[in-house]
């Protein structure tokens, strides 16, 4: 039964996991440890998969492989085993597989073709080479024929066909007359691809010779020669005058008709032609006509390749190098004379054989460590691949749990030692085929080190060095460096410590003189060296020499003292016109100075003083000018004029290396002021063409120097002197040299990760320049993920320096890679940064809290957002005072991230205020939350409840009241649960209700009710009870408290249950009132319990409240409202009018209308009814009209009576200072009872006014 095949996406799945993979152990080139570790075998040569050979000399079919130990070999031949012991002629060589088939005592070459393949083997694994054909050399011979002469008509196209015997491989051809004499060819006569001679139109000068074919085979270098043809013209003119030959007139003065082109090869209009990548593709067209044609080349939609391209065979033919699939497509030759053209059509489509993108590399794993082996081919069509193990297929093989094959990728995971084996992939398709071997290595090696122990490493002062320490161990092991024996690692600041175990001190100082020892650990142990690092002084020239102007005869003395380190030799020398100096008999050198005696005109020149030690070096230079007898001594500098340098020539380009070359140059003349520096520069023609850069820097005594280049750059130099003028022009540029290229060596920096809006995040990096891309097409593979989450990594592949990532959540962290990539592999592991998604607006601030703690500050304070969405950079509140309907200034203040209190200081202590505070991101201002102050306690006048009823209030949040009618309602219903005393119910019902408006609630005195007006008495038990539950909400908050009779150090739980069915419980410690529930949600309805914590059994009441809106204001004092005030004197005056105008009447004993004025109409008897009039004549201690009789015979005002009569003295009744009327209701009983016998009469203010008058 067939094995079912994975689908397509769990193969992608595996891959994105094999990132994650640890990378394969690199064994050292170091001989002594090749020695002795085991390794599986390898194949290091083999002969060529077509392995033609000549049958004069003896088989030889190569095969070497490497192991340890070593590897055995053995052969099969067309798939079977070859058993070379029963052939005498076949022999192995000693420590090889390379197989020697021998014919000296006989036999024949061809009976050993066939394909051949090598097996290497230890007792680690199986290598396997190519499958090799071989095929023996033939040479066979031209077939003899009799060749009659060929008649032709001047003019007329001629095919002369070669048709050469096979051979293997095939022969080379090639035109001779008879006499051995070459055809000479041009347009008009040439030799096609295929052999044959093409005559795009005969002329008579043809007859002169003979032609034959011949064949030269390589391997046996001989040349077979076919029977030769004669032509016979046939022409109208017989006579031959050379001096028409290549005339344009020639065919005319001949009397050859001129025709238009036509196509001898390939016939017809169009063709088609297949190559496969990496060959070259040759296309001919040979055309006959009368002139001979031209032709000329096109490709339909595109140019030729010009990289590649050439033309052959005076352009009848054209030659792409190298094919790609690129170079794929419609292809146009175009033949034409003056008589006309004609085109022919050649579809060429490119297919390919095999070849790598991944090639299996040896993977060499610790026991436990994870690895993967990669087998990616492409061609055209798709190749296939098969895995084998040890030379046999991989579903042959036993099942390996720690194995997993997923398509070109095999996984590895937990590895042990019996893991180790070889692999082989094969990939193919119909146009051949490749093998690679890579085998697995488990090994387990403790660390050691591989430089010498205790080194000595002397540097100068201020330089850089590094400190080398070259380890092998398996598992990898983890190297430290130390100083002195000190504890701490040496990492960072001045140090860095490479990959490879290197420890780069970037400045050495005096302080970094010591032992320096590196430790390599891995669980097998640990190995340590040591390097000792002596700092020296550096070497310097303080007393340079001058330039100076001498008489001829003169003694002439150049100083030059040397300061140097006393530890290292010193050598002082001297140059003359920057040659080394001979110092002869009138030449006296010594330490720190030259002399010369008896100076003469050769003594003129620039004299160099070079002091060196073996680790550094320092240079002076000055000028001795000669002067005859006569001349005035003067400075020769001083008396010709100085000029910037001429321009260096004759660049030059030797020592040719892969990554370095020698520039060497001449230079121009100093115009009187010596060189001091070269600087070279170089241009390369791929990312900046044009533009040229600073490659290095050398003294002006140097001419020659040896650059260090990048790979895969196409260099250009140019050098510019500089004197103390100033630079000279850029020499003329140098020839150009390209290097070959190389995976990078780096990745790209400032790699960021960042969002431009809420919902992405833009990778960004600095790309790389000419000199670090290392190889064509250079791209970035861009790699990333969420950090919290660890899931697998994206990737995708970018040719820019940006790459946008899309659908992101806000804000949130993202591990970022960005690694280098050219034609020639990838960079380095790249670092791993830290990027962040887009910022977006905050959410409000949680628990944004009001408290006044007395009339002169208010304090501030929230928590921070729950939802920062971003980097909070503060946090904005806006707040302005407010009175009423009067408004106060906006004050905006801003605070840092880290604040969450702020305490205000009140300029007005009547005024309250409204706060909105926000958060800020980068984005901007996120939600607001908006509180207000709490009421002054001066906006109403409370009344003292009297002490037997303690009332319980919920959900009262910034209540106003008044005593009027028109007073507004409350902003939430007030439920209240009192406790109901012992008290007569004469009581109950004689009692006014009082408001009282407080901070944060109302209580409000009056009889117990429920939200729906129900009555729930509750009386205080004398068993052990919870009751007077009051609960204080706001938005966000609430404040509870209740009364108990429990012992001291009772605990409670608080239990509160949202309208989502969200239940919640708050332990409470004993004598923990009043107690604050946070993070309630605006505008929701709880209940609330509160139960003992050692028996839930004793509960209170359920009470239920719901939380204000979060952005509800709180009603102003309507006491404190202007058209409130404007109202209650608009009544007064009114009144006044009214009373004014029933004392005269009364006066005048008239009748005063009051029926508009008085809501309780007259009585049917009354005899005034008619005219509406009342008679206050002998009327004056009649009750009023609606009052009633008490049952002690007082009379009591009803309750919905507006009149005026029942306030309190006119003493009492009177307006506060706003303007409100604060005078209180009260009972005429109350009155009588403390006034005595005291005429009621004297409270009515008509009464009162009438006595007045």
């Amino acid at each position: 039964m067939a094995r079912q095949q994975p689908p397509p996406w769990v193969h992608a799945a595996v891959l994105l996991c094999l990132l994650c993979l640890s990378g394969a152990i690199e064994i050292p080139m170091d001989p002594s440890i090749q020695n002795e570790l085991s390794q599986p075998p390898t194949i290091t040569k083999q002969s060529v998969k077509d392995h033609i050979v000549d049958p004069r000399d003896n088989i030889l079919i190569e095969c070497e492989a490497k192991g340890n130990p070593a590897p055995s070999f053995h052969w099969t031949r067309n798939s079977r085993y070859f058993n070379i012991a029963k052939d005498p002629r076949v022999s192995m060589r000693r420590r090889s597989g390379t197989l020697v088939i021998d014919f000296r005592s006989g036999g024949r070459p061809e009976e050993y073709e066939g394909e051949y393949q090598c097996f290497a083997r230890n007792k680690y694994g199986t290598a396997l080479s190519n499958r090799i054909r071989l095929q023996v050399s033939k040479s066979p011979l031209w077939p003899k024929e009799n060749l009659d002469p060929v008649v032709v008509q001047e003019g007329a196209p001629l095919t002369l066909q070669c048709n050469p015997p096979p051979g293997l491989p095939s022969p080379v051809i090639f035109w001779m007359s008879s006499s051995m004499e070459p055809i000479t060819q041009d347009k008009r006569v040439s030799q096609g691809h295929n052999g044959d001679l093409y005559f795009s139109n005969v002329m008579l000068q043809d007859m002169q010779t003979d032609y034959s074919c011949n064949a030269r085979f390589h391997f046996t270098h001989t040349i077979q020669q076919k029977n030769a043809f004669t032509l016979k013209v046939l022409t109208n003119n017989p006579y031959n005058d050379s001096s028409l030959r290549n005339h344009p007139d020639m065919y005319s003065a001949r009397g050859v008709a001129e025709r238009t082109p036509s196509f001898m090869y390939p016939q017809g209009t169009a063709s088609s032609q297949m190559v496969l990548r990496g060959m070259d593709l040759l296309l001919e067209c040979i055309a006959s006509g009368v002139p001979t044609p031209d032709i000329a080349w096109y490709k339909k939609g595109g140019d030729l390749p010009s990289d590649k391209a050439k033309f052959e065979n005076f352009n009848k033919a054209l030659r792409i190098t190298n094919v790609s699939e690129e170079d794929s497509g419609e292809y146009f030759c175009l033949a034409s004379n003056k008589m006309g053209s004609t085109r022919h059509t050649i579809s060429v489509r490119v297919k390919a054989a095999p070849y790598w993108l991944d090639e299996p590399k040896n993977l060499i794993l610790a026991p436990g460590e994870d690895g993967r082996l990669v087998c990616r081919a492409n061609g055209n069509p798709k190749p296939t691949v098969q895995w084998m193990i040890n030379g046999e297929p991989l579903q042959s093989a036993p099942p390996n749990p720690n194995r997993e094959v997923a398509g070109d990728t095999i996984i590895f995971r937990d590895t042990q030692i019996s893991s180790r084996a070889v692999y082989q992939c094969n990939t193919s398709n119909e146009h051949g085929y490749l093998l690679a071997n890579a085998f697995v290595s488990v090994l387990d090696v403790p660390p050691r080190m591989l430089s010498p122990r205790n080194q000595l490493i002397r540097v100068i002062l201020y330089n850089r060095t590094r400190l080398d320490c070259p380890f092998f161990g398996s598992p990898i092991p983890t190297l430290r460096w130390f100083k002195n024996g000190q504890g701490s690692n040496l990492d960072g600041g001045n140090y860095h410590v490479y990959e490879n175990g290197s420890l780069e001190i970037k400045m050495i100082r005096k302080e970094d003189q010591g032992i320096y020892t590196c430790v390599a650990t891995n669980i097998l142990g640990k190995a340590e060296n040591q390097v000792r690092l002596e700092v020296k002084d550096p070497t310097r020239i303080f007393r340079m020499p001058e330039d100076q102007v001498a008489k001829r005869g003169t003694t002439v003395q150049l100083e030059c003292r040397v300061k140097h380190d006393p530890s290292l030799k010193l050598t002082v020398s001297w140059l003359k016109d920057d040659e080394p100096l001979y110092i002869g008999n009138r030449m006296k050198k010594e330490d720190d100075s030259l002399t010369i005696y008896g100076v003469a005109e050769r003594d003129q020149g620039s004299y160099t003083c070079v002091a060196s030690t073996e680790l550094d070096q320092d240079l002076a230079k000055a000028y001795l000018t000669v002067l005859a007898d006569q001349a005035t001594p003067t400075n020769h500098l001083a008396a010709l004029p100085k000029g910037r340098p001429d321009r260096p020539r004759d660049l030059e380009l030797t020592d040719l290396a892969e990554r370095s070359v020698r520039l060497t140059w001449i230079p121009g003349d100093d115009n009187n002021s010596p060189i001091t520096d070269f600087v070279v520069q170089f241009e390369e023609d791929q990312f900046q063409p044009g533009v040229w850069h600073d490659h290095s820097k050398f003294p002006g005594s140097v001419n020659s120097a040896v650059l260090q280049l990048s790979p895969y750059v196409n260099y250009q130099f140019r050098v510019i002197a500089i004197n103390e003028v100033g630079s000279s022009h850029p020499s003329l540029p140098s020839e150009r040299y390209r290097t070959s290229g190389a995976p990078p060596e780096s990745n790209p920096a400032d790699v960021k990760g960042e969002g431009t809006r809420k919902n992405n995040m833009e990778i960004t990096w600095t790309p790389m320049n000419a000199t670090s891309a290392f190889g064509p097409n250079l791209r970035y593979i861009v790699k990333w993920r969420r950090r919290e989450t660890r899931e697998s990594w994206n990737n995708v592949t970018v040719w820019g320096s940006r790459y946008v990532v899309g659908q992101t959540p806000v804000y949130v962290p993202y591990e970022i890679r960005v690694q280098a990539e050219n034609d020639f592999g990838k960079g380095p592991e790249p670092d791993t940064v830290i990027g962040y998604s887009g910022e977006d607006l905050p959410s409000a601030p949680r628990r944004f809290r009001v408290r006044q703690p007395n009339l002169e500050t208010i304090n501030l304070e929230w928590d921070h957002p729950e939802h920062p969405n971003g980097i909070l950079i503060g946090y904005t509140l806006k707040y302005l005072a407010f009175n009423g309907t009067k408004l106060g200034k906006q004050i905006v203040e801003n605070f840092s991230p880290n604040q969450t209190k702020f305490t205000m200081q009140r300029a007005d202590p009547v005024s309250r205020y409204r706060f909105t505070l926000s958060a800020r991101t980068q984005v901007g201002s996120g939600e607001a939350v908006t509180e207000e102050s709490p009421a002054p306690p001066n906006e109403a006048t409370p009344t003292a409840a009297p002490p037997t009823w303690p009332p319980t209030t919920v959900g009262a949040t910034g209540a106003v009241s008044s005593t009027g009618a028109t007073a507004p309602a409350v902003t939430t219903e007030a439920t209240t649960v009192p406790t109901i005393p012992s008290v007569a119910p004469t009581t109950v019902a004689t009692t006014t209700a009082a408001t009282t408006t407080t901070t944060a609630a109302t209580t409000a005195e009056r009889p117990p009710t429920t939200a729906s007006g129900t009555k729930m008495p509750e009386s205080a038990p004398d068993r052990q009870s919870i009751w007077n539950v009051t609960v204080l909400p706001n938005s966000k908050w609430a404040n509870i408290t209740w009364k108990h009779n429990f012992g001291p150090g009772t605990d409670f739980v608080v239990e509160y249950i949202d309208s989502n069915h969200t239940k919640k419980t708050v332990p409470v410690k004993a004598q923990a009132q009043p107690i604050q529930l946070t993070d309630l949600y605006p505008g929701m309805t709880y209940t609330l319990r509160v139960y003992s914590r050692d028996n839930e059994g004793i509960s209170s009441t359920i009470i239920t409240f719901m939380t204000s809106t979060a952005y509800t204001n709180n009603q102003a004092d309507i006491a404190t409202q202007g058209w409130f005030i404007g109202l209650m004197c608009a009544i007064a005056l009114l009144v006044l009018i009214l009373l004014i105008v029933c004392f005269i009447k009364r006066s005048r004993g008239g009748k005063y209308p009051v029926r508009e004025k008085k809501d309780v109409p007259l009585g049917p008897e009354d005899p005034k009814e008619e005219d509406g009039s009342f008679d206050y004549s002998d009327e004056d201690n009649k009750p009023l009209q609606g009052s009633q009789t008490s049952l002690d015979g007082t009379i009591k005002q009803q309750e919905s009576d507006d009149s005026l009569v029942d306030y309190g003295e006119g003493g009492e009744g009177q307006f506060n200072e706003d303007g409100s009327f604060i005078g209180q209701y009260t009972v005429k009983k109350d009155k009588e009872e403390t006034e005595g016998n005291e005429s009621s009469e004297a409270t009515s203010p008509v009464n009162a006014i009438y006595s007045l008058a």
